[in-house]
């Protein structure tokens, strides 16, 4: 606050210049200029006064919309200018976190670490982890982002595994750096989404677990997962194109035993949410209910000024009744609601789903943005050579135990080698193929040229 000293305004009557070289006794004149100054002062110093209280009572922006975020307002998420902004989305699954349906693996290897076994056995350890490495530098590209922009999208989530940021000097920080980059230069917003947490909190495949989701039961997965958020927060702090953090996706499946769990997911998220905003305190921070990010039961009032609350909704009707509850408690807490994933349909549907959000102004993000031979994602890419084989061979049961009737099957090592060298070809931007009826389905645009 600026500060004024009333005596350091005021002059000294004294100083005056007085007649005869300043003897004898002031004139009218002077007293009256004397009166002039002093009033000067007096009103100066109030003005001052009144300035620095106006700036104690006058309400401020939070300090996140000072800083050029996105954050929330009231029922509302706003950008930086405080105007209302409704996401349109496209997920970057399959990049971080591979899934088997999605290479076609029905019956087959489900989550990340049994389809890197497959790898591991059809074509050696050693050309698997070059395998992966290289399809995560080629899967998502500054072309991807261009296109994403140019359909007319405005975000993308993007799934994360635990793994690729366990240190400072992690591979999927060097990713996530270079998405950043070209998300700023096309201003498209990033959300980031743990996908697979430590000790998983679903305890399926889409978590990369043991099976069980351990991360309730233990203290140690617990500060894992929360090291985790605040290393990935420490980096992000002052990024305005990351919008915010997705801190766990789909916890708890809906199987009845596993229920149990329901009442330690919000006090989970009360830790992942300190840990975040030890260091930052910039950006909006996501949670998803349980049973798939559909509970939102679980939850009590808001405990954090700047929070989104996310759902899914799969294979559902498409009319306002299935969102209804999530309106509900947007209204009741008065905080947004966001869809953060959805899709696996037919156009038909997804139109429908999408004229019922928007008509009730909920963002959304629909899943995926690419996957192999398919119509109901933003782009696709064709079969590798002997893929056909490959699917085949991950049917067959798993384990050493299975080892003679597996060798007997498989496909030659050169034939192996042969399709995965093909799909870190399919893959590139170049070769992929944009599903222009999905496109329109979402509203957007479907040219790729």
């Amino acid at each position: 606050m600026p500060r004024t000293h009333l005596g350091k305004l005021v002059p000294k009557r004294e100083n005056l210049e007085a007649p005869n070289g300043g003897q004898g006794l002031p004139t009218q004149s002077q007293d009256k200029r004397f009166v002039f100054l002093y009033a000067s002062a007096i009103m100066k110093f109030l003005k001052t006064a009144f300035f620095c209280l106006s700036l104690l009572t006058v309400p401020s922006l939070p300090l996140w919309a000072q800083r050029g975020f996105v954050h929330t307002h009231g029922p509302d998420l706003v950008d930086a200018q405080g105007k209302p902004l409704l996401l349109r989305g496209t997920n970057l699954g399959n990049w971080f976190e591979p899934e088997g349906y999605m290479f076609h693996f029905d019956g087959g290897p489900q989550s990340p670490r049994e389809i890197e076994e497959l790898s591991d056995e059809l074509i050696g350890p050693e050309k698997a982890r070059a395998f992966w490495e290289q399809w995560r530098e080629n899967y998502i590209t500054q072309n991807d982002i261009d296109l994403i922009k140019k359909s007319g999208f405005n975000s993308v989530r993007v799934p994360l595994h635990w793994k690729f940021f366990d240190s400072d000097q992690a591979e999927g920080f060097r990713l996530l750096d270079r998405l950043v980059a070209w998300a700023k230069k096309d201003g498209i917003y990033l959300i980031l989404d743990l996908h697979c947490a430590p000790g998983g909190q679903t305890g399926s495949n889409i978590d990369d677990s043991w099976g069980y989701p351990w991360l309730y039961r233990s203290k140690e997965a617990q500060e894992h997962t929360a090291a985790i958020w605040h290393r990935i927060a420490a980096r992000y702090r002052n990024e305005p194109i990351v919008l915010g953090y997705d801190l766990l996706n789909e916890p708890i499946p809906h199987y009845p035993r596993l229920q149990q769990y329901n009442p330690d997911l919000e006090p989970v998220y009360r830790k992942l949410v300190a840990a975040v905003r030890s260091v930052d305190k910039n950006h909006v921070v996501i949670l998803g209910g349980a049973q798939w990010d559909t509970n939102f039961k679980v939850f009590g009032p808001p405990f954090d000024s700047n929070v989104m609350y996310t759902f899914h909704k799969y294979w559902s009707p498409t009319d306002v009744s299935v969102i209804q509850e999530y309106l509900d408690f947007r209204n009741k807490y008065h905080v947004p609601i966001w869809l953060g994933e959805s899709g696996e349909n037919k156009d038909e549907w997804i139109a429908a789903f999408v004229k019922t959000l928007e008509a009730n102004h909920v963002g959304w993000c629909f899943w995926p943005y690419k996957k192999m031979d398919a119509t109901s994602s933003v782009v696709t890419f064709d079969r590798p050579k002997h893929w056909d084989e490959i699917i085949a061979f991950a049917k067959l049961p798993a384990g050493t135990g299975n080892a003679e009737k597996r060798i007997a099957a498989r496909p030659s090592v050169e034939e192996a080698q042969e399709a995965f060298d093909d799909l870190l070809k399919k893959v590139q931007f170049s070769n992929s193929h944009l599903n222009p009826g999905y496109l329109q389905a979402l509203g957007l645009k479907a040219d790729k040229e």
